[in-house]
């Protein structure tokens, strides 16, 4: 594949490998391993030679066509693809029911009148989600609820829903930034008193290290966390889909949790108190003689990473209330960026319609 397509792999944590090939000249994705293992326990070989073909008229038919102007890469293909952002959601369940009660029609035509509602989206954004987002609302399956298209098209059926029912969310963040920064912070809290310093400790801090990293890495949880599961909090058994017609979907992107496991931390939360905890372990570092002299490395990143932690965690506290129900949602990056504009329309859909009377 490479050598006669310059096929290159992506990480794509859909798949069971972590990866899958892209391609530069068409918008081709492909998870080899399980096309391969599929032909050989069927002992059908000849269904990897029918991936190739169809590969390779997909390929011509875009080389020819002339739609693909632009080449493409793997940074681009884990954009577009990769669901590596995570959001935090709130819900109320109610609304949420009877937006996927909905038949599309209804649905599609309150989401157009929204979108035009938007006076804060720009003329080329609205027609774009007119194109993209209210035509593929009117192409589930005509006359039935919404939710019944589920398997069919998870993403617009998922994205229905919260367009209707969100009632607070975080923004979106690497997956990898709640797992290492966001949740342990949360669970670390505001302590004022600090462990003792190994020479290890005292070394890596007098090379320069930000004390923001330094906290993470050596002061314990005040609040008891799970060790394993979902962000690392949510642990694997509580998860659930976030309606039974889910339940067949492949790699869900929206995810029911209980957010049981964070309501101590949650409620102890307070970003000012975090912050000067912070402060005061550096002045610990300082005082044990463990401080380099200057401006410690990565101050400038550590700065930005606490800001983005604490807005998260805010908006995180905010969102888990009685009587919402809460939901991890993964997406992409391409997704992530336009999170702002569905947030208008949201708002659109939620604010009164001013009728004038005749």
């Amino acid at each position: 594949m490479h050598a006669d397509h310059q096929a290159f792999w992506f990480p794509y944590r859909e798949t069971p490998e972590g990866a899958s090939l892209g391609f530069p000249e068409a918008l081709i994705m492909l998870a080899p391993f399980g096309a391969i293992v599929d032909a050989l326990m069927g002992g059908k070989l000849e269904r990897i030679e029918e991936v190739v073909k169809t590969i390779r008229n997909s390929l011509a038919q875009a080389k020819f066509g002339g739609a693909q102007s632009m080449r493409l890469g793997p940074e681009d293909y884990m954009r577009l693809f990769d669901p590596g952002f995570v959001q935090l959601v709130g819900v109320d369940p109610a609304k949420l029911k009877q937006a996927w009660d909905a038949t599309p029609d209804k649905t599609a035509s309150d989401v157009r009148t929204a979108v035009n509602r938007a006076d804060r989206l720009p003329a080329e954004t609205k027609k774009q989600l007119e194109q993209q987002l209210v035509g593929a609302i009117q192409r589930l399956d005509a006359g039935k609820p919404v939710l019944a298209s589920a398997v069919k098209a998870p993403r617009v059926v998922e994205t229905v829903g919260l367009l209707f029912a969100t009632t607070t969310a975080t923004g979106p963040a690497a997956e990898e930034f709640w797992g290492e920064m966001v949740m342990p912070l949360l669970f670390t809290g505001a302590p004022t008193t600090f462990p003792p310093l190994d020479e290890e400790e005292l070394k890596a801090a007098k090379t320069g290290v930000d004390p923001l990293f330094l906290f993470l890495d050596i002061v314990p949880h005040q609040f008891k966390s799970p060790e394993e599961g979902l962000l690392g909090v949510f642990p694997v058994e509580t998860l659930a889909p976030p309606a039974p017609e889910f339940r067949s979907t492949q790699a869900p992107r929206l995810i029911k949790v209980n957010p049981e496991s964070l309501k101590e931390a949650l409620a102890a939360f307070d970003a000012t108190r975090t912050r000067e905890s912070i402060k005061k372990f550096g002045e610990y570092l300082k005082e044990k003689g463990g401080v380099a002299g200057g401006e410690a490395q990565g101050a400038e990143e550590a700065k930005m990473m606490l800001d983005a932690a604490m807005q998260l965690l805010t908006d995180l506290k905010a969102a888990v209330v009685p009587g919402r129900e809460i939901f991890v949602r993964r997406m992409t990056e391409a997704e992530a960026s336009s999170e702002g504009a569905l947030g208008v329309v949201r708002q659109a859909l939620s604010a009164p319609r001013i009728i004038l009377a005749p």
